[in-house]
């Protein structure tokens, strides 16, 4: 393995893998699902999907935001245990969704859109303790302040 690597590199590495995530969210919500008991459901993965753009939209401000104030702030929203299994079942889920897309296998549909909706209260989980941690250390940091004047 030649392990060669760069600070753009590291930089554009979880930029392309949101891209891509998105992409594919866009790509599978231009075609509704069409669900056999209920027929097509064109907000079926809508929903999920702009929880999960939202997010990660969000989570790269965040992360822009606190990289430029103090350590402790970048310390806060580093990525954890939660974000990798949000990834895992977010990815899992848009495989199969990729996979069956023109299937009749009902099954299959069903549980890459049921793990599309885990991923996404993942995604809004994750978020919420990340803002939480964030409204923590900055309370914290504001106390510090606020005694020093």
């Amino acid at each position: 393995m030649i392990k060669l690597g760069s600070a753009f590199g590291a930089f554009l590495d979880p930029v392309a893998d949101k891209l891509m995530v998105a992409a594919t969210l866009i790509l599978l919500c231009t075609k509704p699902i069409d669900v056999a008991v209920l027929g097509p459901l064109p907000w079926l993965l809508t929903v999920p999907s702009i929880a999960i753009i939202g997010r990660e939209i969000t989570m790269s401000a965040v992360r822009e935001w606190a990289a430029s104030q103090n350590g402790k702030l970048l310390e806060a929203v580093a990525v954890n245990n939660l974000g990798k299994w949000k990834t895992a079942t977010q990815m899992t889920a848009l495989t199969i969704l990729l996979a069956s897309r023109d299937s009749s296998v009902g099954w299959l549909v069903a549980s890459g859109a049921g793990l599309l909706y885990v991923s996404a209260g993942l995604s809004v989980w994750s978020l919420a303790v990340y803002m939480g941690k964030i409204w923590k250390d900055m309370e914290s940091t504001t106390e510090v302040e606020m005694k020093q004047l």
